[in-house]
């Protein structure tokens, strides 16, 4: 082989393993089509095939991979098994990184799911009785954020020191002496025949048929700073925090045909919220740091 020719050859292996190279997330500059998966727990949202179709006519193509754990999502992630998750508050989000270390962010706000407390039983919190058997969810931030919710109806009085991922040994005052039973977030609508109530998360309660707009007899308040903590988010890997295609997927799911959506769907029980990039790190790094 002559020198011109062994140039030219050793030329178009470079090239072509350059080309090899580039990251699907570059793929939309070059005009071909990007794959995205996502990790979700429960893959019926509405929101979903608005999403796909919208990102579609990008050159984005959405795989939805489902899990029916809350954690699975998150390690996956981790693991580079999906590329972004779109399931989990930020709350969780900061009580998974310190328990795992892994270095995973949120990268884009999607909805706040207020928690609400549902009963077979009774229709108003003033007509639980002594000794009544409410279920909690178990998981740290949302069994915390549950106590908060019978705080707020003022059944119980939580210590000074509660935090964000406090439990009941934290309970200082419970009048009604309640016999409150936490377990797998996914289990507490399954025992409302067997409870006085039970607080129940607001997509298992739209995945057993409830509605969070109108069944609770009790929901948490949406208003302000407060509430940051339990906002839905999408989640990346740190090194892609400021990919463009994940950027991307963000604003087109926070556009107006997916709030209106996701409002219609669920009869109001959850809302598109679009907090800033520093409004998420604040939040993140606040229950990162407790």
């Amino acid at each position: 082989m002559n020198k011109k020719l062994l140039i030219a050859f050793v030329s178009l292996i470079l090239i072509t393993l350059a080309a090899c190279g580039s990251s699907d997330a570059d793929a939309t500059d070059n005009g071909e089509t990007t794959h995205v998966k996502i990790g979700v727990n429960g893959a019926d949202g509405v929101q979903w095939p608005i999403l796909q179709e919208k990102a579609a006519a990008e050159g984005i193509e959405i795989e939805l991979i489902e899990f029916a754990d809350y954690t699975l999502p998150n390690d996956a992630l981790a693991q580079g098994d999906i590329d972004i998750n779109a399931y989990q508050h930020i709350a969780f989000l900061g009580q998974y990184v310190v328990e795992s270390g892994n270095e995973l962010v949120p990268i884009g706000s999607t909805v706040l799911a207020p928690i609400g407390l549902y009963s077979e039983e009774i229709d108003d919190v003033s007509e639980i009785e002594e000794g009544a058997a409410i279920a909690i969810p178990d998981d740290p931030s949302n069994q915390a954020r549950a106590l908060r919710l019978l705080e707020s109806a003022d059944l119980i009085t939580l210590s000074d020191s509660f935090g964000m991922f406090g439990d009941p040994s934290q309970i200082e005052e419970n009048p009604l002496n309640l016999d409150i039973v936490p377990m797998v977030a996914q289990q507490t609508v399954h025992v409302l025949p067997d409870v006085t109530a039970s607080i129940i998360n607001n997509g298992v309660a739209g995945q057993a048929g409830l509605s969070p707009g109108e069944d609770p007899i009790y929901i948490e308040s949406a208003d302000g700073e407060a509430t940051h903590p339990y906002v839905n988010i999408i989640a990346a890997r740190e090194e892609d925090k400021n990919n463009e295609v994940y950027q991307r997927i963000v604003e087109l799911y926070q556009e107006e045909d997916i709030e209106q959506a996701i409002d219609d769907d669920t009869n109001g029980g959850s809302f598109l919220v679009k907090l800033t990039q520093e409004e998420l790190d604040k939040a993140f790094e606040a229950l990162k740091a407790e």
